[in-house]
């Protein structure tokens, strides 16, 4: 590789970053601005009634949130209809895919890498949670930073490791459904531990009679439920071989 094209990979990798960045700040602001927007739920002396202060931040909180959204709406339906799509793990090959694309840098869409575990993180965290809910993508994009650094087999175990690391579920709401995988281990492990083990499950034509993908990870979600404390702990203690193992296992009883 000459200089030049090192060079150029690197603003493109610097490119990335801030883009996600600067797409995380706006998420982060309009978080807290719905949050903003319950104030006016606040009891007055357990009579539930809203004080004139709170009725009005949380008014403008909701105009708010409602331009921030058909601003985000608005323009990607005009410049980036795909934006929000999320990557079928249904695609043959999807996995070598993503593993592949962890060399990968976009400027103007997101690496296969981000898009797959970001959008996965999101319909994983709406199944079993209430909004709002926090997910950053520029913590996603340094998990695929440090995997392209990094040489060795295991891809999926080393990767697991590096996006529980990332942290990129920053707040999550209340957990809701029968199954809560989020009470039995963090929700970065939780989520990333199901993203993961449909790519798995998705390379071997599994499950042929599934072609919803809210549907696949909500199976994959009863099937790791009982492994994710041992599987919290081989994180912990980055134990890429015994997760790989655990990896495998739960693949091979599917």
């Amino acid at each position: 590789m000459t200089d030049a094209s090192r060079a150029q990979h690197r603003f493109a990798a610097h490119a990335v970053c801030m883009a996600s960045s600067f797409r995380d700040v706006l998420r982060t602001t309009q978080f807290y601005i719905r949050d903003i927007s319950y104030a006016d739920g606040i009891n007055r002396g357990g009579r539930g009634e809203p004080t004139l202060l709170s009725s009005v931040v949380a008014g403008l909180a909701r105009l708010a949130d409602r331009f921030m959204t058909w601003g985000a709406n608005t323009s990607i339906r005009i410049l980036l209809p795909g934006w929000r799509r999320l990557p079928s793990p249904f695609t043959p090959g999807m996995l070598r895919e993503v593993a592949g694309a962890i060399a990968s840098n976009s400027f103007v869409h997101n690496p296969l890498f981000n898009a797959y575990f970001f959008r996965a993180a999101i319909h994983i965290t709406a199944r079993y949670s209430e909004p709002p809910y926090l997910i950053l993508e520029h913590r996603v994009d340094a998990a695929r930073r440090l995997l392209a650094t990094e040489n060795g087999s295991n891809f999926l175990a080393r990767a697991l490791v590096a996006l529980v690391e990332s942290a990129a579920i920053v707040r999550i709401g209340k957990s809701k459904g029968s199954l809560r995988p989020f009470e039995t281990a963090g929700p970065n492990i939780a989520v990333f531990t199901i993203a993961s083990v449909t790519l798995l499950f998705a390379e071997q034509g599994k499950p042929i009679s599934i072609h919803d993908e809210d549907e696949f990870f909500a199976v994959v979600g009863a099937l790791v439920l009982p492994r994710l404390k041992v599987i919290a702990k081989l994180i912990e203690a980055r134990d890429v071989g015994g997760l790989a193992k655990q990896l495998d296992d739960i693949r091979d009883m599917y």
